[in-house]
């Protein structure tokens, strides 16, 4: 893995950069082969909170967790603590559907689909404005990946294309802790 580690309002030190190094070479042993993908991790310190973000781009996943904690190094380590239980809690799922689909070995020793999302706010009563725009390709799936997928970049919802419907679909987290579906028509 590469690593593309930066930092809002702070510097980096070495010493922080091989801290997150080290940790996150830690979740090379679930993968099959070392992922190629560049490792996108921010460092923040906002408040007295000292806030890591990382992502995890792979093809037909995408990993990705945050912590916030008053000590960035206890940050680092929640965050990857966090990505483990995200591959350990569904590798055994997605490597069934990669081999039912017929692919020969999965991504995960012993996962997959992709996310996105766009993200507005609101300024005032009347106005809103986009600040963020992602774009993807959507990869048709079935209802329990979509969650799985969503489960896994954190979301509170997923957008994606249903293979039983051959329509747009969004699964979405209820308040309640469980799951809804948002079906297009016609």
């Amino acid at each position: 893995m590469k690593y593309n580690i930066r930092g809002q309002r702070m510097e980096v030190t070495d010493a922080l950069r091989e801290y997150v190094e080290k940790k996150l070479s830690r979740l090379e042993r679930y993968f099959e082969a070392p992922p190629q993908s560049d490792v996108h991790v921010t460092l923040a310190v906002t408040k007295g909170q000292h806030a890591v973000e990382v992502t995890i781009p792979l093809t037909g996943v995408m990993l990705r967790a945050e912590e916030k904690r008053e000590d960035m190094y206890a940050s680092i380590d929640c965050v990857v603590d966090k990505l483990e239980r995200q591959i350990r809690k569904h590798k055994t799922k997605v490597n069934r559907k990669l081999r039912q689909a017929g692919e020969a070995k999965g991504l995960f020793k012993e996962e997959a689909g992709y996310g996105g999302a766009a993200t507005a706010t609101l300024l005032d009563e009347d106005e809103w404005q986009v600040i963020r725009t992602k774009r993807f390709n959507l990869k048709p799936m079935d209802v329990e990946e979509a969650i799985l997928q969503m489960n896994m970049v954190g979301h509170n919802f997923y957008l994606f294309a249903n293979s039983d419907t051959k329509e747009v679909n969004v699964v979405y987290r209820r308040n309640d802790g469980r799951y809804g579906l948002i079906e297009s028509v016609g």
